[in-house]
C-alpha cells in the first residue's frame, strides 16, 4: 500500500474520531484559534482559497499539505471538501510522517 493511500485512510480515521474539521471557513477558524495542527488543501482548490489558507497557516505557523486532489480528499473524509484541518497532534504527526517518507 502506498503512503498516499495510508495517509488518506488516516484522514478517514481522524474524521471518524472527531479530530478533523473541514470546509474553508471552519479551517480558517481552527487555524486562528490555534486548534489546527495540520491543514490539508486539495491540489485543485481555487487559487484564492489556496492563497488564503496558505497565508493564514504561514502566519500562525501551522503545517500545510497540498498533496491530494479534491476527489481523494472528499472520498477519504466522506464529505465534498477541498480543505480540512486535523485538530489532534497524534494524527497530524503520523500524517506528516507518512507523507514525508
Amino acid at each position: 500500500m502506498m503512503n498516499n493511500e495510508k495517509a488518506l485512510n488516516l484522514l478517514g480515521l481522524a474524521t471518524r474520531a472527531g479530530k478533523m474539521i473541514s470546509g474553508e471557513e471552519l479551517v480558517l477558524q481552527s487555524v486562528r484559534s490555534k486548534k489546527a495542527k495540520l491543514v490539508i488543501i486539495s491540489t485543485d482548490a481555487s487559487d484564492n482559497t489556496r492563497k488564503k489558507l496558505l497565508d493564514k497557516c504561514a502566519y500562525y505557523q501551522v503545517p500545510c499539505i497540498t498533496r491530494f486532489t479534491h476527489g481523494e480528499l472528499s472520498h477519504a473524509i466522506g464529505k465534498d471538501r477541498k480543505s480540512c484541518a486535523i485538530q489532534d497532534t497524534g494524527f497530524a504527526t503520523k500524517l506528516q510522517e507518512l507523507i514525508q517518507s
